[in-house]
């Protein structure tokens, strides 16, 4: 019945993303509206902005790139520290993932944890890992681009470090309905939850690039609705609290959105943002050839518009 449930709820959340995703198809790419935006409120604000961005070197880039990151991380760390001050506390919300915990191991049948059990190593640190490389591989070779596997490296490796560091610094105590929790380490955050959250979100990323809104909608409804399958599973099998697995997705989400803004979103080249900025304020800066997908991301935008 648990594992029925989770799956229903992972499928209304998949839904309302792909949804959200669909409704966002027209106009140019997320990737280059805000560079474009920034270029164009240049030119307006100084007829030498041109002059200015076309002198900007990769090392100004690079800073555009880690400070738009670094406000994301900041504004993220915000938030999981207050929800990490909040369940030391007996708030409402320590009281709310008791109730779940019990829920759960009240409901829990031989069948649900099974399944429950399978679902959950999508989110494994190994498993992980391993679909990582062969995304990378499956991704460079469609796209010719040399930027995919640092961008998943970065992705995966970054956020198993803060994740760590995180769970180390909290020190929360897990559930003790199931007695295999205490063998797990710290609770807060969830790791599987960061790992999934992180990894499924670059992959849709990645497999979008060059694809028609529609299949990006898809595919974004599938990696929202894996994410929530391995969190719930996580919360469900009594090896973590609600308020961890919370954190640990907000955490994944956060730090893949500090990468996808360092690399360029859909661009994936580090510095495209300031190029983007560039050629909207009129600069003239040639940019850097996106190895192979440049044209496609060209006609993807075009299909987008109709």
């Amino acid at each position: 019945m648990t594992a029925l449930l989770l799956f229903l709820f992972a499928l209304l959340v998949g839904a309302t993303v792909a949804a959200f995703i669909w409704h966002r198809r027209g106009g140019v790419a997320p990737s280059r509206a805000l560079p474009r935006r920034a270029g164009r409120a240049l030119r307006r604000r100084s007829e030498h902005a041109s002059d200015a961005l076309a002198e900007a070197d990769s090392g100004a880039e690079t800073a555009l790139g880690l400070g738009a990151a670094m406000a994301a991380l900041v504004m993220a760390g915000v938030v999981v520290g207050a929800l990490a001050y909040l369940v030391r506390s007996e708030t409402a919300i320590v009281r709310l993932d008791e109730s779940v915990a019990e829920w759960g191991q009240a409901h829990a049948g031989a069948l649900s944890t099974d399944v429950l059990e399978t679902i959950t190593e999508l989110g494994e640190p190994t498993t992980v890992a391993v679909l990582a490389a062969v995304l990378a591989l499956v991704e460079t070779v469609r796209t010719r681009n040399l930027w995919v596997a640092p961008f998943l490296l970065v992705v995966i490796a970054g956020n198993g470090i803060i994740t760590t560091t995180i769970k180390n610094l909290a020190d929360r105590v897990r559930p003790e309905l199931n007695p295999i929790a205490e063998t797990l380490g710290p609770s807060f955050p969830s790791g599987h939850s960061s790992w999934s959250a992180a990894f499924f979100a670059a992959a849709a990323l990645l497999l979008g690039r060059g694809r028609s809104p529609r299949a990006r909608a898809a595919i974004a409804g599938v990696a929202a609705a894996l994410v929530v399958m391995v969190a719930g599973s996580r919360v469900l099998l009594g090896v973590h609290w609600l308020s961890d697995v919370i954190a640990g997705v907000a955490i994944g989400l956060a730090w893949f959105s500090v990468c996808a803004v360092a690399f360029g979103g859909r661009l994936l080249r580090f510095g495209a943002a300031a190029d983007e900025a560039a050629r909207a304020a009129g600069g003239g800066l040639p940019g850097r050839s996106d190895l192979g997908m440049h044209s496609a991301l060209e006609r993807d935008e075009s299909r987008s518009r109709h």
